[in-house]
C-alpha cells in the first residue's frame, strides 16, 4: 500500500489528479487502455507523451519521472531501433526516447540493450510487483469516477456458481411430488370412464326410480335438439348429464378448498380430500343402486378439490421458471392420467365380466390408488406455505363468501382483488378479470367440441367404442409429449405469447375437424387440437399463479379452477344442442371463430402488462 493512503480522502485524491493534468501545459488528460484481458479494470491517468519529452530537451528542466511499470501482457519483444531516433510502441499511440528498454517477452532472459547502459534489474513477478507512487491513488479516482471499483473482485466471486441452488433442489421436488401425487390420484379417477355406459345400462335394467327420472329428462334433450333415438347417442348424453353434474360441484368446491388452504395449509387440506375421494370410491365399489352409485360421485365431486390445491402448491414456489414447470407437469398428469387411466379400467372390466359385478374389481383398485395417493402424500409431501404467510382466521378466508360462490364475482376474481396493494390494486383486477374471462371461454369452447367429437366420428366414420379409445389414446400420448418437451421449457413472461399462438392454431384445428373427409384430415386437425390442449391450460395456470397475495394462492387457483369447472359443465350442453339442431359443420365452424374472442382479450391483458 502506499504510503499516506489511508489518511487522504477522495476530494484530496482527485485534487492530485487535477495537479497531474496541470504540471504539464497543453497535454490533456488521457486513459491509457487497457493491456490485457486480466488486467481490464485497469485505466491509468497520465498526462500526454510528446516528442519534446525526450531525454535533453530544453523543456525537459525537471527531473524525469520514474518509468511506468508494464502489466504482465504477453507480445513479442520490442524490435530494436536507431540510437537517435524514439521507439515507438505498437498499437499504443506513445514513443519512448532511445535507449528505452523493453520489457522482456514471456519466457526469455531479456533483451539486447545499448553498449554502456546499466544492466535492468531482474524482472518481478506479477504478484510481487510494486506500483510507482501515486499510482494506487490514480487507479482509485478513476475507477470511483467510471463506477468500476471491481479492484478487490477476485476470480472466486466472479465464478459461477457450481450446480443447482438449494432453492431450486427443493422445487424440484416439490413438482415431483405433485406430479406423482395427481397421476396417482387421476389413474383412479379415469378408471370409471369406459365403464359409464355399461353402468348405466346396469341400472336401466333394474327400474331404478331415479335412473327413470332421469332418462325422461335426457330423452325430452334429445327430441327437442333432434338427437337421433339411439342407444349409443343416449349413453352419451346421459354421461354428459353426470358429467356437467360433477363439474358443478367442482365449481363450488373448488374456490372454498382453496380458501380454507390458505388457513390451515396446503397438506392437511389435501389430505382431507385424498380422504374423502377414498370414502367415494368405496362407495362405488359396495354400491348396488343408481342412487347410492350417484351419491358417491357427488362425494367425489366435493373431494375433487386435490386438483386446484396442487396448482396452488405450484404457485406457492418462488421461482417463475419453476411455477411454469410445475404447470406443464400437472398438464403432462392429467394426460397420462386420462389415457392410461381408462384403458386400465376397461382391462379390468373384461376380466371382471366372466362372474360377478363388472365394475367391481375397477372399483376396488380405484381405492387401492386412493390409499396409495393418501400414503404417499403423507410421507413426501412438504408443507409449501409457512404459517407466517397464512391468513389469520378461516374466517377470514371465508369472510367473502359471495365473491368465492357466485359466478359473477368469480369472473371479477372479488374474493382476492381487495387484498391488493392500492398502487396496484386496479391494474392487476382488470387483469384478473380479463384472465378469468379468457380461460372461462376457451375452456367452454373446447370443452363443447371435444364433448361433441364422440358423436362426429361415429357419424362420419362409423368409430366403434374400441377405435374411439384408440383415438384418445393418441390425443394423451400427443399431449404428454408437447408438455414434457415443450410447455414445461417456456421461458417465464412468454406464456402469454404461446398461449396466443396456440389458440390461433385451435381455429384451423377445429375447421379441419368439423370438414373432415378422411382420416388424414381428422388427424391433422388432432395434432393441431392436442397442442392447443396441451399449451393453453398450463400457461394461463402459470400467469395467474403470478396474481394475487401469498397468503391468498390458494384462493387465486380455486377461483380459476372453479371457472374452468363451469365452462365444462355448460359447454358440452350448448354445443350438443348446436351440433344436432344446425350439424357438426356449422357446429365447429362457429365455435372456431369464436376462438377469436380469447385471442382478441389476451391482446388487451398483453398491452396492460407493459403498462405495468
Amino acid at each position: 500500500m502506499v504510503k499516506g493512503l489511508e489518511t487522504k480522502s477522495y476530494e484530496e485524491r482527485l485534487e492530485e489528479l487535477a495537479a497531474l493534468a496541470r504540471s504539464a501545459p497543453g497535454a490533456p488528460l488521457q486513459l491509457t487502455p487497457p493491456r490485457s484481458a486480466e488486467a481490464s479494470f485497469l485505466f491509468r491517468a497520465a498526462p500526454a507523451k510528446s516528442p519534446q519529452d525526450a531525454p535533453g530537451s530544453q523543456q525537459d528542466a525537471r527531473p524525469a519521472p520514474p518509468r511506468q511499470e508494464r502489466l504482465p501482457a504477453p507480445r513479442p519483444p520490442a524490435a530494436a531501433a536507431p540510437a537517435a531516433a524514439p521507439v515507438a510502441l505498437q498499437g499504443r499511440g506513445e514513443e519512448r526516447p532511445a535507449g528505452w528498454l523493453a520489457p522482456p517477452g514471456r519466457g526469455e532472459r531479456g533483451t539486447r540493450r545499448p553498449l554502456g547502459s546499466p544492466r535492468s534489474p531482474p524482472r518481478k513477478s506479477a504478484q510481487h510487483r510494486r506500483r510507482r507512487p501515486g499510482q494506487l491513488e490514480e487507479l482509485l479516482i478513476v475507477e470511483a469516477m467510471t463506477g468500476k471499483m471491481s479492484m478487490g473482485a477476485g476470480p472466486e466471486s466472479r465464478r459461477p456458481p457450481e450446480g443447482p441452488s438449494r432453492a431450486e433442489e427443493a422445487s424440484t421436488r416439490v413438482i415431483t411430488t405433485v406430479f406423482v401425487a395427481l397421476l396417482i390420484d387421476l389413474l383412479g379417477f379415469t378408471l370409471i370412464l369406459p365403464l359409464l355406459p355399461s353402468i348405466l345400462d346396469h341400472y336401466s335394467k333394474n327400474d331404478d326410480g331415479l335412473y327413470m327420472t332421469l332418462q325422461r329428462g335426457v330423452d325430452r334433450f334429445a327430441a327437442v335438439v333432434g338427437v337421433p333415438p339411439e342407444r349409443k347417442y343416449n349413453s352419451v348424453l346421459f354421461g354428459g348429464l353426470i358429467g356437467s353434474m360433477f363439474s358443478v360441484l367442482q365449481f363450488f368446491a373448488s374456490p372454498l378448498t382453496g380458501a380454507a388452504s390458505d388457513h390451515f395449509g396446503r397438506r392437511p387440506v389435501m389430505l382431507l380430500t385424498v380422504m374423502g375421494l377414498t370414502a367415494s370410491y368405496s362407495l362405488w365399489a359396495v354400491s348396488r343402486s343408481f342412487e347410492l352409485f350417484l351419491f358417491s360421485r357427488v362425494v367425489g365431486g366435493i373431494s375433487k378439490g386435490n386438483v386446484s390445491l396442487s396448482t396452488a402448491i405450484i404457485a406457492d414456489l418462488a421461482s417463475p421458471r419453476a411455477r411454469s414447470k410445475g404447470m406443464a407437469m400437472i398438464g403432462v398428469a392429467f394426460s397420462l392420467g386420462f389415457t392410461l387411466g381408462p384403458m386400465l379400467g376397461a382391462c379390468l372390466a373384461m376380466e371382471a365380466a366372466k362372474g360377478g359385478i363388472f365394475y367391481l374389481w375397477s372399483a376396488l383398485v380405484a381405492v387401492m390408488f386412493a390409499v396409495t395417493d393418501l400414503a404417499f402424500i403423507f410421507f413426501m409431501l412438504p408443507e409449501t406455505l409457512p404459517k407466517e404467510k397464512r391468513v389469520p382466521s378461516v374466517m377470514s378466508g371465508f369472510q367473502s363468501i359471495t365473491g368465492l360462490l357466485s359466478p359473477w364475482a368469480l369472473f371479477h376474481f372479488s374474493a382476492v382483488s381487495h387484498r391488493m396493494d392500492p398502487p396496484s390494486q386496479k391494474s392487476k383486477s382488470a387483469s384478473f378479470q380479463l384472465l378469468g374471462l379468457v380461460y372461462f371461454l376457451y375452456l367452454f369452447l373446447f370443452s363443447g367440441l371435444e364433448y361433441t367429437l364422440s358423436f362426429l366420428v361415429h357419424q362420419h366414420f362409423q368409430f366403434s367404442s374400441m377405435q374411439q379409445g384408440k383415438m384418445f389414446f393418441f390425443i394423451g400420448i400427443t399431449m404428454a409429449l408437447i408438455q414434457g418437451g415443450y410447455t414445461r421449457q417456456i421461458k417465464p413472461g412468454n406464456e402469454l405469447k404461446t398461449v396466443k399462438r396456440a389458440i390461433f392454431l385451435s381455429v384451423p384445428a377445429f375447421l379441419l375437424i368439423g370438414w373432415s373427409g378422411s382420416l388424414i384430415q381428422l388427424s391433422a386437425g388432432l395434432l393441431l387440437y392436442s397442442f392447443a390442449a396441451a399449451v393453453v391450460v398450463p400457461c394461463l395456470s402459470t400467469v395467474v399463479s403470478g396474481y394475487g397475495p401469498a397468503n391468498q394462492k390458494g384462493a387465486v387457483m380455486g377461483i380459476l379452477r372453479s371457472l374452468g369447472a363451469l365452462a365444462r359443465a355448460m359447454g358440452p350442453v350448448l354445443s350438443a344442442a348446436v351440433y344436432w339442431l344446425a350439424g357438426a359443420e356449422v357446429c365447429f365452424t362457429a365455435c372456431a371463430f369464436f376462438f377469436l374472442i380469447p385471442l382478441v382479450l389476451l391482446g388487451c391483458i398483453r398491452e396492460q402488462t407493459k403498462e405495468e
